[in-house]
């Protein structure tokens, strides 16, 4: 028989200035603000207590972040809230933001002001359509698709909205066309096998 896949704690990084202005960050490496640290340390306490209720001793699980530094100040506030050493975990390109190319730093707003025609067959195919110099959702959900597979045992990332999305249609829990439209929370834990994912904040 072969092994279930490993089970995955997602959590996306805390708030960033850019968020509350709705603006694409991509892969820009904009900080996170003084609620986005609550909120990493708030994801430290739910997943202590999870690791708790289940009987699993953090030291069997991989702790694996987005190279963003967003990412990795969540990982490390919420290591450390969860009495683990801060800096004691691996970064993985792959878990890095889809890119919005000359897109990121804009809102939609702005960005339909600019290029409407451009805007408009994004929200036609938003799961296709990539901005200039940019990678669709399609093109990253393959990168975050290799990623998974490559997990060897049950493991905490941290990464970015985008990035879920994209490993959700992967694993069969959303629709292409429902996807990018999903609401990734901030202070949240997910929690991954295929097929299903629970959320707890």
């Amino acid at each position: 028989m072969s092994m279930p896949p490993p089970l995955l704690y997602y959590i996306r990084h805390g708030e960033t200035d850019w968020n509350v202005e709705w603006r694409l960050q991509g892969q820009r490496d904009i900080p996170i603000n003084a609620r986005g640290r609550i909120q990493a340390r708030r994801c430290g306490e739910i997943l202590r207590d999870l690791l708790a209720r289940d009987a699993i001793d953090p030291a069997q699980l991989d702790f694996v972040s987005s190279p963003l530094g967003r990412a990795r100040e969540t990982m490390e506030l919420l290591r450390g809230t969860a009495g683990l050493e801060a800096h004691a975990y691996r970064q993985d390109e792959r878990l890095a933001e889809i890119s919005f190319g000359r897109w990121e730093g804009f809102t939609i707003a702005e960005l339909r002001q600019r290029w409407p025609d451009a805007v408009e067959e994004r929200e036609r195919d938003k799961w296709g359509f990539a901005p200039p110099e940019a990678e669709s959702y399609a093109a990253m959900s393959i990168r975050i698709r290799e990623w998974y597979d490559a997990l060897a045992r049950d493991t905490v990332a941290v990464a970015h909205g985008g990035t879920l999305r994209g490993l959700v249609v992967q694993l069969g829990i959303a629709s292409a066309q429902e996807a990018p439209f999903l609401d990734i929370g901030q202070g949240v834990v997910y929690v991954i096998q295929p097929g299903s994912m629970s959320r707890y904040a």
